[in-house]
C-alpha cells in the first residue's frame, strides 16, 4: 500500500553477518523484522517477487573494491533501486574451540583476503574454505566441518565460539558499504550530499564511446566517484559500466547529464538517487552549474523562444 513504511528486509545470511549488522543501522529495519537470505542474487529476487519489501547487500570494500555479484543481480533480473547506503567498519575474529589443532579455515573470500597477512604469519599450514557468508563460517566450526573461522564478533556469539584473536584484519581503517535495495519508485528527497548509481551500456562499435560518457558528466560538474566494468555476457570484450556520481536526480545539472547519457548511450539503467553515509562535506558544484544557474539559463532560453529576446 501506498506510505506503508517497509516491514521486512532480506538481508544476507544467515544471523550474525556484517549485512546484519549494517541492517541494523537502517531505523526502518530496526522497526521491521530481518528475513536471512543464502545468497545476494536470492535476496534481491525477494525483493523483485514481492516476498519482503527490501533487501540489505554488501556492494563494495574498502579492500578488496566491489562486491562482482551483487553488481551483476541488480541488473540481471527486473529493475531494483538503491534508497540508502550503510558504510560499516569491518573488524574480524579468529573464532574456535580453544585447544584443538587449526587445519582448516572458513570464511568467506573476501574476509580471507583482508585477514591473508595475519593467516599467512600465524597458520601458513591452515586450509581456507570458502563459505557463502562469515556467519556460515561461523557455523561450519560449530558443526565440526571446520576447525576455525574468520568472522564477525557478533557471528563467534552467536555460535558459542571462543576468541582465539581479535582484530585480526591487514588493514584497521576497512569497510564495506552496504545498500538498501527496493523496487523502483520516488526517490528519497535530496539531502543535500547524494550519490546517484547508473549502469551504462556503451555502443562498442564508437570510437570514444566511454569519452563521450565521462563528458557528459564532467562539463555539468558532476564528480564521478567509482567506475567499474562488469562483463555483459553476451561475448568477450562487451562490457556494462557501473558509475557513481555526486548528486541527486532531483538536481537540474543530474538531470542534464542523464539526459546526455540517454542520448549517447546503448542503454542506460538507474539504481537510485539516496543520501551518502559519510562524514565528509558534499563537493559543490562549480560556478556556472549550479541549479540555480541552470534555472536562469532556462528562463532565458524561455524568453528567447517566445519573443526573441533573452534579456
Amino acid at each position: 500500500m501506498p506510505g506503508v513504511p517497509p516491514s521486512r528486509f532480506a538481508y544476507l545470511g544467515p544471523p550474525g553477518t556484517f549485512t546484519e549488522a549494517a541492517m541494523r543501522r537502517l531505523p526502518a529495519a530496526r522497526r521491521g523484522t530481518g528475513v536471512p537470505m543464502r545468497s545476494v542474487p536470492e535476496a534481491l529476487d525477494a525483493v523483485r517477487f514481492g516476498d519482503v519489501d527490501a533487501a540489505v547487500v554488501p556492494i563494495e570494500n574498502s579492500v578488496e573494491g566491489s562486491v562482482p555479484v551483487t553488481l551483476d543481480a541488480l541488473v540481471s533480473g527486473d529493475p531494483l533501486v538503491i534508497t540508502a547506503e550503510v558504510v560499516l567498519s569491518v573488524s574480524f575474529v579468529l573464532a574456535g574451540r580453544p585447544g584443538e589443532p587449526i587445519n582448516t579455515i572458513a570464511s568467506h573470500p573476501h574476509a580471507l583476503a583482508q585477514c591473508r597477512n595475519f593467516l599467512r604469519a600465524n597458520y601458513s599450514s591452515a586450509t581456507t574454505v570458502e563459505a557463502l557468508s562469515t556467519s556460515a563460517a561461523a557455523s561450519m566450526v560449530a558443526d565440526r566441518k571446520a576447525d576455525a573461522c574468520v568472522c564477525a564478533p557478533l557471528a563467534a556469539e552467536r555460535h558459542f565460539l571462543k576468541h582465539l584473536a581479535e582484530n585480526i584484519g591487514d588493514n584497521p581503517y576497512a569497510a564495506t558499504r552496504f545498500a538498501l535495495v527496493s523496487r523502483p519508485g520516488a526517490a528519497p528527497p535530496p539531502s543535500g550530499n547524494d550519490l546517484t548509481s547508473l549502469v551504462v551500456y556503451i555502443s562498442h562499435d564508437q570510437v570514444g564511446a566511454l569519452l563521450g560518457v565521462l563528458t557528459e558528466l564532467s562539463i555539468r560538474g558532476v564528480n564521478l566517484t567509482r567506475i567499474e566494468s562488469r562483463p555483459t555476457g553476451e561475448r568477450l570484450g562487451r562490457y556494462a559500466f557501473f558509475l557513481d556520481c555526486t548528486g541527486h536526480v532531483a538536481d537540474a545539472r543530474v538531470g542534464e547529464a542523464l539526459m546526455g547519457l540517454k542520448r549517447v548511450c546503448a542503454e542506460v539503467r538507474f539504481l537510485g538517487s539516496f543520501p551518502r553515509d559519510t562524514d565528509e562535506a558534499a563537493i559543490p558544484p562549480p560556478p556556472g552549474l549550479t541549479d540555480r544557474d541552470f534555472g536562469d539559463a532556462k528562463t532565458w532560453l524561455d524568453r528567447l523562444r517566445a519573443n526573441g529576446f533573452g534579456g
